[in-house]
């Protein structure tokens, strides 16, 4: 099953490159006209350079929202974390009658502190 989805995966990206290629030589043709005359090998060196070039483009283009979704992530993280410790607080100070009120699915008792504990108004 994996050398099916191996090659499944290596036809699919060869598929694309052919027709990136096709799309090149398509554009070559269009707008050098006077390349058509050329040889194969110049041809193929131009389609190889546009690849190339189309590459490095998108790979710029991933790594810049790679490190977008980074930060993002990080800010999320970040806000769990406030989240947390802004929950745990409210239920180490809320009272009994506020707790029994909440959905029973989920919810962490408050941690017992020691000591004599300030009135909730």
């Amino acid at each position: 099953m994996q050398t099916k989805l191996i090659s499944g995966t290596y036809s699919s990206i060869m598929n694309k490159q052919d027709l990136l290629r096709e799309v090149v030589v398509k554009y070559i043709d269009y707008f050098y006209p006077v390349a058509s005359g050329t040889s194969a090998v110049a041809i193929d060196n131009k389609i190889e350079q546009a690849m190339d070039l189309v590459k490095s483009h998108l790979m710029f283009a991933v790594r810049e929202e790679v490190e977008v979704l980074k930060e993002r992530i990080a800010e999320l993280m970040e806000r769990i974390n406030q989240l947390e410790v802004e929950n745990t607080y409210l239920r180490a100070h809320a009272s009994q009658d506020t707790l029994a009120q909440l959905p029973a699915a989920g919810v962490k008792p408050p941690p017992q502190t020691q000591g004599p504990q300030p009135p909730v108004s």
